[in-house]
């Protein structure tokens, strides 16, 4: 055995700390990067899941508004009527309480409130002068408006959802998110949501709120701070500074990993950062790769001298190194289990929504060709009857009848067909007595026991429009208008006609007993109907239709009996 060290060993034990430091290094930067990439696709999941989860936040609210905007209540309200502001203070009352939102009001054409559902608190917002608040200007403006501040009484912050009304004044609902955020608290990880100006707005951590994710010029931050109204404090930078890999942030003296995905609030961002705990797998990764590299130059250097702890050495690393591979590929079925079980989750909300796509279209087919098939059975019918009376000429009649529904239930699927593509036919001038004959023609046998009353019109008097799609409308309403009817003891309807420079206005009103108060509000919502035969569709498609050209369909206000007002634009 030797006694001393020749320079040759001393080189070989130089050499041997340099590789096993260099080992170290490389395999354990190797285990930081791919624990890096296992949190940055963690948290890739984890921000489209929380996107989702304040997109559903979002629309469960976004169309509240929209339908409170032509209430009746709504609309006397505003114009100055004490009783319709008190009804509507107590209707949003329960409105607030149902939905769970902050706060509902409704702001008249002056930009003051006259009804909200906390109009029992004593930070009741009725008489609050809210012109300063830029939703208000644009659902006046452009007809709906968006802003995320603090409220002028509570304090508490949240998003306002405007929408303007037809006299010019706005329905807004606030919606507070801590629920959302205490969600994403447990969840783990740190999530934010900024606006266009980089600004957080809803976090899992409040001592965030209102920092900002980059500079701001000195005009954005005067004036978010005055249309928000947010603390002295606010607007100070983010606690967490970007390093030099653009998804890595350093903050506290922990690295963090970040994923972003997009919202369905114009202009908002939802960002996770997950934290990189990855120095314990860096040291055991590095330590190994460095014992490794010294176990084998000792092996080679003295093989012989230590070959049964070499042996044994050997056999530690490679139960070291299995039970990791273990650990890893287990990690990776896992990952592998998830992701298809994500994959069937989509893919089965994929389904319903074409399922439910394909059953409104079926409906609205059915619903649409209905009565010209029923016509067209009428008149077959009849023909026979007139073919052994030997009357050819009112025979032929007939046919050209059929023929003309027969083209028009051909019209109604190409034109459902282009709804489905988003895609409507061409707006024409159409002629007024020309839409009333092809809807009566359709509704002739409907109408035998009923006593008709209708206008006179002028027979160049044109709307635009299309005349299968005008022929729809007027048939759904006077159908509704026939089954209203059915039971009562005078059966009368009459359409009347109102002109000015730019608009024509068909009215129908029927002896019936009239819509429900508890229906009318909902009239025009798919499914809702008050006859078990009913689709509660024809409503739906009839007022789609009028919006596609440009009018409207609506109930009007009647003493006896319901009225529908159709709305056209003056060709």
């Amino acid at each position: 055995m030797r006694v001393g060290w020749t320079d040759r060993d001393w080189r070989w034990l130089v050499g041997t700390l340099v590789v096993a430091v260099a080992a170290f290094l490389i395999v354990g930067q190797l285990a930081r990067h791919a624990a890096i990439d296992a949190r940055r696709a963690q948290a890739s999941i984890d921000a489209r899941f929380r996107a989702a989860l304040i997109d559903s936040e979002l629309a469960r609210f976004r169309l509240l508004p929209l339908a409170l905007a032509d209430d009746r209540d709504v609309i006397a309200a505003i114009d100055g009527q004490a009783a319709a502001q008190a009804a509507l203070d107590r209707k949003l009352e329960t409105l607030a309480r149902v939905t769970r939102a902050a706060a509902i009001y409704v702001i008249g054409a002056d930009g003051i409130a006259v009804a909200t559902s906390n109009w029992r608190s004593p930070q009741s917002f009725v008489r609050n002068d809210y012109t300063f608040r830029p939703y208000f200007r644009d659902a006046r403006t452009s007809g709906e408006g968006s802003q995320y501040a603090l409220g002028t009484a509570s304090g508490r912050p949240g998003l306002y959802l405007a929408h303007g009304t037809a006299n010019r004044g706005a329905i807004v609902v606030k919606l507070e998110f801590e629920s959302v955020e205490r969600e994403w608290a447990r969840a783990g990880g740190i999530t934010i949501v900024r606006s266009p100006l980089g600004i957080v707005l809803v976090t899992s951590r409040p001592d965030w709120r209102f920092a900002g994710t980059r500079p701001l010029s000195a005009a954005d931050a005067g004036r978010f701070r005055r249309e928000t109204r947010v603390p002295a404090t606010a607007l100070s930078a983010l606690p967490v500074a970007p390093s030099s890999t653009p998804d890595l942030f350093v903050g506290r003296g922990t690295t963090l990993v970040a994923q972003s995905a997009a919202t369905t609030q114009p202009g908002w961002r939802l960002t996770v950062f997950e934290p990189v705990e990855a120095g314990g797998a860096v040291w055991r990764a590095g330590a190994l790769a460095a014992l490794m590299t010294i176990a084998l130059a000792g092996i080679a250097w003295s093989v012989r001298q230590r070959v049964t702890l070499a042996a044994r050495r050997t056999a530690e690393l490679e139960a070291a190194v299995a039970d990791r591979t273990a650990d890893l590929r287990r990690e990776m079925d896992e990952r592998a289990s998830s992701e298809a079980r994500a994959a069937d989750l989509r893919e089965g909300l994929r389904q319903a929504n074409r399922l439910a796509a394909l059953g409104q279209i079926t409906a609205s087919v059915a619903h649409e060709t209905a009565q010209p098939v029923t016509a067209i059975r009428t008149y077959a019918l009849s023909s026979e009857a007139l073919l052994d009376a030997g009357a050819l000429d009112d025979v032929r009649g007939n046919l050209g009848a059929i023929g003309r529904l027969a083209d028009r239930i051909g019209a109604i699927t190409a034109q459902l067909r282009g709804f489905s593509r988003r895609q409507p036919g061409p707006l024409r001038p159409i002629r007024i007595v020309d839409v009333l004959d092809g809807a009566l023609l359709i509704m002739k046998d409907q109408l035998r026991d009923v006593t008709l009353a209708l206008p006179e019109v002028d027979p160049g008097l044109a709307v635009i429009g299309g005349k299968v799609r005008l022929e729809q409308v007027l048939v759904i309403v006077v159908q509704n208008a026939v089954e209203a009817i059915a039971d009562g003891a005078s059966r009368r309807i009459a359409i009347g006609l109102a002109l000015d420079a730019a608009i024509v206005r068909l009215s129908i009103t029927d002896s019936g007993a009239g819509v429900a108060p508890d229906l009318a509000p909902k009239l025009f919502t798919p499914f809702v109907t008050s006859r078990p035969q009913g689709l509660g569709l024809g409503l739906v498609i009839a007022q789609d239709i009028m919006a596609e050209l440009g009018g409207w369909l609506r109930l009007m206000p009647s003493d006896g009996g319901a009225t529908f007002e159709i709305g056209m634009r003056r060709a």
